[in-house]
């Protein structure tokens, strides 16, 4: 088992930056694939990035390629989210889940983590 808190995300304006982390409690924290999923009010939650347990393998949805960077510390038990050129459609709630050990869908399904954070609210304005 695995705790996950999100932390970083604040009010900002179209083109700015932020980097979001998540803090994981548990040793075997560095063992998993970690991802990010973002959600806004009454839609369903989104795939955004994920990364290998050692970093050499990272995903994204389209629309966040080039502006977004996954990246992790498994010395710090902890995976990052950079965000650039932040766009107003990048409001949501994110939050940071544990892939699970075994599972065979693909890395942008939701159902293959098992673990999640509380989330943290990034606001984009025009």
């Amino acid at each position: 088992q695995v705790q996950l808190v999100e932390s970083g995300g604040g009010l900002v304006q179209a083109g700015d930056s932020l980097r979001l982390s998540c803090a994981a409690s548990g040793r075997t924290f560095s063992t998993y694939r970690m991802g990010w999923f973002r959600q806004v009010p009454g839609k369903e939650r989104e795939f955004v990035a994920s990364i290998s347990w050692s970093g050499s393998s990272t995903a994204y949805i389209d629309s966040v390629k080039g502006r977004f960077t996954i990246s992790r510390d498994n010395a710090k038990n902890t995976v990052y989210l950079q965000m650039n050129s932040l766009k107003p459609e990048d409001t949501a709630v994110y939050y940071c889940a544990q892939r699970r050990r075994v599972t065979n869908v693909e890395v942008t399904d939701e159902t293959g983590y098992d673990y999640w954070g509380q989330g943290t609210q990034v606001t984009v304005s025009s």
